[in-house]
């Protein structure tokens, strides 16, 4: 064998090794399917970064993000949910409402996913059960479907003289009916009316809020949903013209003038879908890790909104606020 035959065989010996080690380090992809908007979340996902960041990922450093909005159009998601899986992301987290990790769950039974939950991921199958959920997904219950009830007291306790109890719903999500339902219900035991207002476009906010000045003494629940988040502060400027007191889901929207707000941290909560996601990358199977539940509610009060709207906060209230804001 020639020397330069010899040297070009030991070049490749060396090369081998290198392009195997290349390939081991290839950066993770995380699929981040949402059914909310980049706007509402975009003070949320630091929350998220920081969860992640346990397990020593960083977004741009050692780890990518592919990012999906849905901006509360459910129709979107599953063509969504299908383009990350054709990209073949290593893990799949789905948030901003159930809609994201259904259309998850349909599009693969392989790639982890871990999601946040407004529902029950149990009574709709997504997983087995909250200790051993089985199959190719965990994540976090958010438990806003049952909290409505607790939001009526609040609102109740600040606003008693109002008479009827309206509740704003996406007419086109998983849980506008239960949400009425619950509220009727709860409305009903309390001695009060209630109103329900879906809307299923951003031209139904308006008319809505409109009609209910045509009640004497009324206040609103807003739905903890995508569609809805998205368009908190056009709401919140509607509450304020047509003077409705009105309780939301979460603290953003009560800081950012809405009168009062009760729920669970959403930065918390998506600050352990974090934790999960670095988990799974790190070799845990999602089938392993149990689904959490939110220990951390969050009652705020904006006494600045309730000023405008006349109202007197009973300091009851205010001494069991997380927060309130002056």
């Amino acid at each position: 064998m020639r020397r330069r035959d010899l040297l070009v065989l030991a070049g490749t010996a060396v090369l081998l090794p290198r392009t195997g080690t290349a390939q081991q380090r290839k950066m993770p992809v995380i699929g981040y399917l949402s059914g909310g908007s980049a706007s509402f979340y975009a003070t949320i996902l630091p929350s998220f970064r920081e969860g992640l960041g346990e397990s020593g990922y960083v977004e741009g450093k050692n780890v990518a993000i592919e990012y999906r909005w849905a901006e509360g159009h459910y129709d979107r998601l599953p063509a969504m949910a299908a383009e990350l899986v054709d990209r073949k992301v290593d893990l799949i987290v789905a948030g901003g409402g159930d809609e994201a990790s259904r259309s998850a769950k349909q599009a693969t039974a392989v790639i982890p996913i871990v999601f946040s939950s407004g529902g029950d991921p149990v009574a709709d199958g997504r997983v087995v059960s909250l200790a051993r959920p089985g199959g190719n997904l965990t994540g976090v219950s958010f438990l806003t479907v049952g909290l409505h009830p607790k939001r009526l007291e609040l609102l109740a306790e600040l606003v008693p003289q109002a008479q009827t109890i309206a509740m704003l719903a996406y007419a086109n999500g998983p849980n506008a009916k239960t949400n009425f339902r619950e509220v009727a219900e709860a409305a009903k035991a309390l001695g009060k009316e209630f109103k329900p207002l879906a809307v299923s476009d951003d031209a139904d906010f308006e008319s809505e809020f409109a009609s209910l000045q045509k009640l004497n003494g009324v206040a609103l629940i807003v739905q903890t949903d995508p569609f809805i988040d998205a368009r908190g502060d056009q709401l919140i400027a509607l509450a304020a013209r047509y003077a409705v007191p009105a309780i939301y889901g979460f603290r953003r929207l009560a800081v950012a003038g809405g009168l009062m707000s009760y729920g669970a941290s959403i930065n918390g909560v998506y600050r352990q879908v974090g934790v999960y996601a670095g988990k799974i990358l790190t070799g845990a199977k999602p089938a392993d890790l149990p689904v959490q539940q939110p220990t951390l509610f969050e009652l705020v009060i904006n006494l600045k909104t309730a000023k405008a709207l006349g109202l007197s906060v009973p300091q009851s209230l205010v001494a069991r606020a997380d927060e309130v804001i002056e």
